[in-house]
Formats: structure tokens, C-alpha cells, sequence
């Protein structure tokens, strides 16, 4: 991966530090969640000691439930094994600024035991350990995530008072592209946007979305890793920013029956040059590499299904006419299809269009990654495009539920090979948790449905 200048320099940050306009960093990692993990340091502290050496965090903390319950089935944690520390080692490309905290900087760590060892199942590892294998063929995986969620007026206190139901989302109707719908929320659109800029992203647009309240804010494409850790940040800024202007905001892949809040993950490769080695003569402007990559994608869809799709809530997305996808096909500037392609020349890449909001996008890209090293080490034909309307046609089914997608990744000879036997045990265990935890639940519609009738 080439060298970057990060957001803000160690030497920016003592500066900073001297002058008291930095007064808190941030050591954080994304979680089997996507959520940020870690500490609030005093900044002379995080000079003095945590740069060069580290902290420590409970390793529990890749071994709960998004409740933070412990479970068992966890190889790496458990009572068993007493759960103890891992390291958390900063990395200090990831430096920035916080514009929504005042006088706070963030970094992202690395996890790893005390032997030094990397701990593998992170989901930071996962991603690194597949950029490292794309290296190996030249490549470097370009990568953007485009991010819907819903605004309501209510504050996140009062959302969880009501149990989240009959909330007032920012918008009554559907505003799709409406300039007048960003309007009305733009004060809280426009810091997002700032702010986010302030910490290091390249914001491109925001757009309204179909469902009421619901919109979009874009950032540039950019190298994987960076893009991946950028989401996070982003991600968790946006709720902080909207709890400080008292309204809350959910990228939960499906809200309520209207359409879900996508994160749809775009996806090119390039060469030592910065060639897109995606763009080629072929149909659709696509190269051999391109077709084989996109043949890995397909091959291995319903297989990495779980790092798409991680959670029950996910599966609600995929309905026929949803702009969600059901069919495991690809199409050229298709939206009814889970791969889409798009671009001219030097812009041509692929769309997946599985992903909702809730996805880990370190676990997502990493596996795109791992798909499409599968097609190009296999010389993958692609099949034949869909040109019209996917959800209608004779293709296999994305997975419907969590269960049949933790089925399919735990029995997976791709998924196995990709991540290893660790890897994989590490996240069937996830979603079996998820699974239970919800088989057990009563919900409201049986409550609705059978508390009087039956």
C-alpha cells in the first residue's frame, strides 16, 4: 500500500497538544460490529506513553453479543480462560482530528496478543490479510461505501423511552434527490459534512432517499483500509453529531417496511501505476481481470453472505422491487441485480448492492476481496449478464435469513481457504448467538397477532 500523509501528524498533534487546543485522544478499534471500541486518554498521557507502547482492552470485547453480554463458543475469550487483555497498538496513519468533540484527535488500532502476534479473527486483521494477498498480485482495491440512514426529531433518550415506535423521522414523504427535502435538515447535514471533512474525509454530495427522514451523505473513493476505517469514524460521528443537535439517527438496514437503508460497496482494483486494471476492450468496457473478479463475486455471494448481511434485521432488506436485491446475478447499470456494473475508463468498477447499513465494512470488503482473488486465481468465467429485471429471473437466491447464511459460510470450502478455520468458527459463532438470542424473543407482531385472537 503506498505511503500517505494522515489526516494530522504526530508532530501536528504535539504541537497541538502544547498549545491546550488538544486535550483528549482517542484509541479505538472496529468491533465484529463495525463499532468503534476503545479509550479516552489525556493527550500528554497518549504522548508520553500509549504512542509507542500501546494500551491494552479486555479481549471480551470481539467475544459479545451487540448487547455486550458474554457468551460462550468464543475460542479466543471465555470465563475459561479468564478474559484477559489484548494490545491495541495505534496506527498512527489514522491520526485525526474530532470536530464534534472539542479539543480531541482519534486513532485506530491494531489488535494483537501479547506475544506480538496479530489476533486474526479482528475484523481489521481480516481486511489486511486479504489486501496483503491482492498485493502479492499487484493489485490495490479502490474502494467507496455509500451509507443511508434515517433522521428522526426525536433524541436517542427518547427513542429508547418509546421503544423506538411512532418516532417523527425528519422528513413526511419520499425525498429522493429532492433538493427542498435535504433543505429541511440541512443544518444537521451541512456540520456532518464539515465536520467530517475536519477529521480528514473528502465528502462528495448528500441526497435525499426514499423513505421518510431518510438520506445519504457520499465520501471518495479511496484505498481500502482507508475507506473502511474512514466508515467507522464516520458512522459513529454522525450519531454523536445528531445527539448533540437532539435528534437521533439509525443505520439499521431495515427501519420499518419501507425500503431499508442500503450501504452499497463499490469496488475497483489498480495496478503499481494507478491503472485501473478493471477497464479493458471487452463488453462493457471490462478487462480479463475485471470478468474473472466479478465471476469470483458471484461464485462466492451466498458463501460470504454473513459479511454482507450480519445480522437478523439485514435479511428483511432483500425484497423483490425493493432496490434490494434477491437474485445472485450481474448486470451493467442494473439496479435489480446483487452485482452491478458501472463506469467508463478509468471510473469502471463494480457495485455490490447487498450490504445495509448495519454492515461491518471491514469484514464486507474483505470479503469482495477474498471473492474476487478467487476468480482471478481460478480464471472464472463470467456468465451471461442480466438485462432485464433480475427479480424475475431464474438465478439463485441470496440466503432469506441469518441462519441459512451462517449455514452456507460455516460449510463453505471458499470461506475456509479465504480466512481459515478460525475466521470462520469465530463468526458462525456470531450469528449463531444473534439467532438464539432472537429464537428466543417474543416479538411485537405476536403479541399483535395473538394476544386477544388465538
Amino acid at each position: 500500500m503506498a505511503d500517505r500523509t494522515p489526516p494530522l501528524t504526530v508532530e501536528e498533534l504535539r504541537a497541538l497538544v502544547a498549545s491546550g487546543e488538544i486535550d483528549t485522544v482517542v484509541l479505538a478499534f472496529p468491533d465484529m460490529q463495525g463499532r468503534l471500541q476503545g479509550k479516552r486518554f489525556a493527550a500528554p498521557f497518549f504522548l508520553d506513553e500509549v504512542l509507542e507502547h500501546g494500551t491494552e482492552g479486555c479481549n471480551y470485547l470481539l467475544a459479545v453479543d451487540t448487547e455486550m453480554n458474554t457468551v460462550d463458543g468464543y475460542e479466543m475469550s471465555s470465563w475459561d480462560r479468564g478474559y484477559g487483555d489484548f494490545a491495541m497498538h495505534p496506527d498512527l496513519a489514522t491520526l485525526r482530528r474530532v470536530p464534534w468533540n472539542e479539543g480531541t484527535a482519534m486513532l485506530i488500532a491494531d489488535l494483537a496478543w501479547n506475544d506480538g502476534s496479530p489476533v486474526v479473527a479482528a475484523p481489521r486483521q481480516i481486511l489486511r490479510r486479504q489486501l496483503d494477498r491482492l498485493a502479492a498480485h499487484g493489485y490495490t482495491a479502490q474502494v467507496g461505501t455509500e451509507l443511508e440512514f434515517i433522521v428522526f426529531k426525536d433524541t436517542y433518550e427518547q427513542a429508547w423511552d418509546r421503544d423506538y415506535r411512532g418516532l417523527t423521522p425528519a422528513n413526511q414523504y419520499n425525498i429522493d434527490y429532492s433538493v427542498l427535502g435535504t433543505g429541511r435538515i440541512e443544518p444537521l447535514l451541512r456540520r456532518i459534512r464539515n465536520e467530517m471533512a475536519g477529521a480528514g474525509l473528502t465528502v462528495e454530495s448528500a441526497k435525499g432517499e426514499c423513505n421518510p427522514g431518510q438520506h445519504e451523505i457520499a465520501f471518495r473513493y479511496d484505498e481500502a483500509l482507508v475507506t473502511c476505517d474512514q466508515h467507522a469514524v464516520y458512522k459513529t460521528g454522525a450519531k454523536e453529531i445528531a445527539a448533540q443537535e437532539g435528534v437521533s439517527l439509525t443505520f439499521m438496514a431495515k427501519y420499518n417496511e419501507r425500503e431499508g437503508n442500503s450501504c452499497h460497496i463499490h469496488l475497483s482494483l489498480t495496478d503499481a501505476d494507478g491503472h485501473n486494471v478493471m477497464a479493458g476492450d471487452g463488453n462493457h468496457g471490462m478487462s480479463p481481470v475485471m470478468r474473472h473478479f466479478l465471476a469470483g463475486q458471484l461464485a462466492a455471494l451466498r458463501d460470504f453472505s454473513l459479511l454482507y448481511a450480519p445480522n437478523i434485521n439485514s435479511y428483511k432488506r432483500f425484497q423483490p422491487g425493493s432496490f434490494a436485491p434477491t437474485a445472485a446475478a450481474w448486470g451493467y447499470d442494473n439496479r435489480t441485480c446483487a452485482l452491478r456494473v458501472v463506469g467508463h475508463g478509468r471510473s469502471t468498477r463494480f457495485e455490490n448492492r447487498l450490504p445495509g447499513g448495519d454492515v461491518n465494512p471491514h469484514l464486507a470488503v474483505a470479503g469482495l476481496v477474498a471473492a474476487g482473488l478467487y476468480g482471478i486465481e481460478n480464471r472464472l468465467e463470467l456468465p451471461e449478464v442480466c438485462a432485464g429485471n433480475a427479480y424475475s429471473g431464474d438465478y439463485a437466491h441470496v440466503p432469506t435469513t441469518l441462519r441459512e447464511a451462517a449455514e452456507l459460510w460455516e460449510n463453505s470450502p471458499l470461506a475456509k481457504a479465504a480466512f481459515g478455520d478460525e475466521v470462520v468458527a469465530h463468526y458462525r459463532n456470531m450469528a449463531r448467538v444473534e439467532q438464539e438470542a432472537f429464537d428466543a424473543a417474543v416479538t411485537d407482531w405476536e403479541l399483535r397477532r395473538s394476544f386477544e385472537r388465538m
